[in-house]
């Protein structure tokens, strides 16, 4: 059982708004709510990263940019690229798709040197990068082989999902991630997480990073929480 304070409940949270329909209005909402609720990360379009970090300059929110997204089917050379554009942007995180088609293909190589290329350009700019495996589309030996890569080469997160794809995180596949990557990487859980309820339990399974779109409403849930207690931190199995 561990103690959680709101706060650091808070910094927990990947505040996402990935819809292709947003406007400038819908960033700037974003970002002063992320900065409110003191939320660790603005989830993005790449093409919203200037934009999003003219909004938060000077505040510990930090920039997350989302690299072949949703699909993860482009060369990784426009994959590097876009990283470097969205770093060059102002993104302080990067949360790329695999390829998938690849991974399919059983060329784990391809994956590997993949995952290495992007992964070094967010090291040599003291980035945090994140890997999207897209869990709804593998197999879990799949899974297994992602993670072996990732504990190779280290990428800070590896994430269940886009939340984009036919079904989001599971409980099931974030105690698989956990168990089978090396501990030096963290696991994110992102997809269909909308209530406190479903958070907790990410994070008792062993998500150390969520994104949703419902953070404003989680946060609001916990409250209730410690009131209803009347305790101040919340605890975790």
């Amino acid at each position: 059982m561990t103690s959680y304070t709101l706060h650091q409940l808070s910094q927990l949270i990947d505040h996402t708004n990935l819809k292709p329909d947003a406007t400038p209005k819908s960033m700037a909402i974003l970002c002063e709510e992320a900065k409110h609720y003191q939320f660790k990360m603005v989830a993005i379009n790449q093409v919203q990263s200037e934009l999003c970090a003219k909004l938060l300059k000077q505040t510990p929110v930090d920039i997350g940019a989302a690299i072949a997204f949703p699909l993860g089917q482009v060369t990784k050379e426009v994959k590097c690229f876009e990283t470097k554009n969205a770093i060059e942007n102002g993104a302080t995180e990067i949360d790329y798709v695999i390829n998938i088609t690849e991974l399919k293909a059983g060329n784990l190589a391809y994956i590997e040197d993949e995952m290495l290329k992007i992964v070094t350009i967010c090291r040599q700019h003291n980035v945090v990068s994140k890997v999207i495996f897209e869990n709804c589309y593998l197999t879990n030996d799949e899974k297994i082989a992602l993670c072996k890569i990732a504990s190779k080469v280290k990428p800070d997160f590896i994430k269940t999902s886009t939340g984009f794809g036919p079904s989001g995180a599971t409980l099931e596949d974030v105690a698989l991630m956990k168990k089978h990557v090396d501990p030096s990487v963290k696991v994110k859980a992102a997809g269909g997480i909308r209530d406190a309820e479903t958070f907790k339990k990410m994070i008792a399974a062993g998500a150390q990073r969520i994104g949703t779109s419902a953070g404003v409403k989680i946060i609001y849930q916990l409250k209730q929480e410690l009131l209803d207690t009347g305790k101040d931190t919340i605890e975790i199995d």
